[in-house]
Order: C-alpha cells, then sequence, then structure tokens
C-alpha cells in the first residue's frame, strides 16, 4: 500500500492549507494514523497522530490550536486542515501508519508545504 498526499503549495504567513492522504493500492489503515514533516535539512518530526473512530487526536505542541486532523473512514482519506501557518512550518508533509511515528518518507512520498514570512 502506497500513501499519498496532495494539497501542498507556497503560502504566505498567516494562511491556511489543507493536506490529504490517500491510499494507493488498498487502504490508509484501520488503525492509527500519524503526519510527519521534514524540513530541509533535519530529521523528520512528528506533527500528530489519530486514532481509528477518528476520535481521538494528538498533536505536537508547535502546531496545537493551529492544525486539526481528521480521517473520512468511509472514503479512505487523512486530512490536514492547516491553520495560521508560520515560516518554521515549511517542510515536506507526510502521512504514516502508527501512532506518534517518526518513520522516514518513502521515496517520492508526500506533499511540500512552504510558507514564506
Amino acid at each position: 500500500v502506497q500513501l499519498v498526499e496532495s494539497g501542498g503549495g507556497m503560502v504566505q504567513a498567516g494562511d491556511s492549507l489543507r493536506l490529504s492522504c490517500e491510499a494507493s493500492g488498498g487502504t490508509v489503515g484501520s488503525g492509527p494514523v500519524s503526519w510527519v514533516r521534514q524540513a530541509p535539512g533535519k530529521g523528520p518530526e512528528w506533527v500528530s497522530s489519530i486514532n481509528s473512530g477518528g476520535r481521538v487526536s494528538q498533536y505536537v505542541p508547535t502546531v496545537k490550536g493551529r492544525f486539526t486532523m481528521s480521517r473520512d473512514n468511509s472514503n479512505n482519506i487523512l486530512y490536514l486542515q492547516m491553520n495560521d501557518l508560520k515560516p518554521e512550518d515549511t517542510a515536506l508533509y507526510y502521512c504514516a501508519q502508527g501512532w506518534t511515528t517518526v518513520k522516514a518518507p518513502q521515496s517520492g512520498q508526500g506533499t511540500q508545504v512552504t510558507v514564506s514570512s
């Protein structure tokens, strides 16, 4: 199963974006799923996780209150709503199965978010 992200782009500080994650050849997964990001020259950073039912989520403190993670299990899509974006949010964003995971992205995986000040 390959997870495919979309929705990234170049925005200004304070703008919003909504990222999506879908599974190619399968499902996003019945268990917990996470969003992870990797800034240039840095290692992967866990951003948020959501449980299988979509009712329990957790966020890294730097995005809490600005980002909201959700999942549509009927349509097999994972979302990350990002509001009030900051330059430090600039990174490659990707989804991964698991709770608070910091897995590295697979080759070609992820959607780039670039926030200018």
